[in-house]
């Protein structure tokens, strides 16, 4: 297992070192350069020029990107050109924002997500709750976030529904008020992973309806609710907690519409902007975080089921 851990470890640093040269120089192709987007189309080329070596854009790409690794070493994410202020600054404001975003949007998922799926198992075929819980999985995976949020934004502003639309504060309102601002965010981010982590648990309970075991189960007289609490639930936790390294990655990256829509200062909002303005250490700082976020997450999930489930422990020795 030691082997196995120190493996992992050093496969996430090397997607990490992928992802970071990839990001590095997506944003460099990038049409229009940060000179551009400063000084505009009518600037002189000794203006671009001057500006381009202020903040080193004229070197070579690859030097560039070992100057930048080497600050990420040292702890250094950089400074914003636009604003001129440390981005770990901007990260540390906005990241308890998504953080928080992500975990309500998380909770919401296991509270409606594995329950509806048990249920849509349990219902089988037929069964209006069933063909309710099936419908509910078809339309939640296949529905945009930005076309759910805008008809929640619509609703919400126009009718007394109950929550408010907007009303954001970073860090000046306090707890209370900022939980409430991302009730609305929180549940339309959580609709795709409502229904994925639904359609995952049926099919997962449908598969272990029909081992021996359960056979026996029912064979003794044990009632279906019993059987699933004492039998199902202890087999479906593989494929959930598999999902759930994928569910994060999805919360993250799709906190970047959220709350561009809902106008929310976290991290989605934050690459965003420095998308529009070529903000080149913004934005690979943001998403080189969001990718380490999920690679620390994906080694954890596999730590953990190996744990629950000793014949992940056992293929992996095998594989060794």
């Amino acid at each position: 297992m030691l082997r196995w851990t120190v493996s992992r470890v050093l496969s996430a640093a090397v997607t990490l070192l992928g992802i970071s040269l990839l990001v590095f120089v997506a944003v460099r192709l990038m049409p229009g350069g940060y000179e551009d987007v400063i000084l505009g189309p009518l600037a002189s080329p000794q203006q671009r020029a001057e500006v381009a070596a202020r903040f080193g854009l004229d070197q070579p790409v690859f030097v560039q990107f070992f100057l930048w690794i080497g600050a990420l070493l040292g702890g250094d994410l950089g400074t914003s050109m636009v604003t001129q202020a440390p981005i770990a600054d901007e990260l540390a404001i906005r990241l308890p924002v998504t953080a928080l975003l992500a975990a309500m949007s998380l909770t919401v998922t296991l509270l409606l997500g594995v329950p509806l799926g048990i249920l849509t198992a349990v219902r089988g075929g037929g069964g209006r709750g069933g063909a309710a819980g099936r419908l509910f999985s078809a339309t939640g995976i296949s529905l945009p976030e930005f076309m759910l949020g805008s008809v929640v934004i619509y609703l919400f502003s126009r009718l007394p529904l109950g929550l408010q639309v907007g009303g954001f504060a970073t860090g000046t309102a306090g707890f209370g008020p900022t939980f409430r601002a991302l009730i609305l965010p929180a549940l339309v981010l959580s609709v795709f992973s409502v229904a994925a982590t639904a359609r995952t648990t049926r099919d997962a309970v449908l598969g272990v309806l029909v081992e021996p075991h359960v056979s026996a189960a029912v064979g003794r007289g044990e009632t279906p609710w019993h059987i699933i609490r004492h039998h199902v639930l202890r087999n479906i936790g593989i494929p959930i907690l598999t999902l759930f390294g994928s569910i994060v990655a999805y919360l993250l990256g799709g906190a970047v519409i959220v709350e561009s829509l809902f106008n929310i200062s976290g991290l989605g909002s934050y690459m965003v902007s420095g998308l529009d303005r070529r903000d080149f250490g913004v934005v690979e700082a943001t998403v080189l975080f969001t990718a380490m976020a999920f690679v620390i997450v994906s080694l954890l999930t596999e730590l953990v089921s190996g744990l629950l489930d000793p014949r992940v422990s056992a293929t992996r020795k095998g594989a060794r």
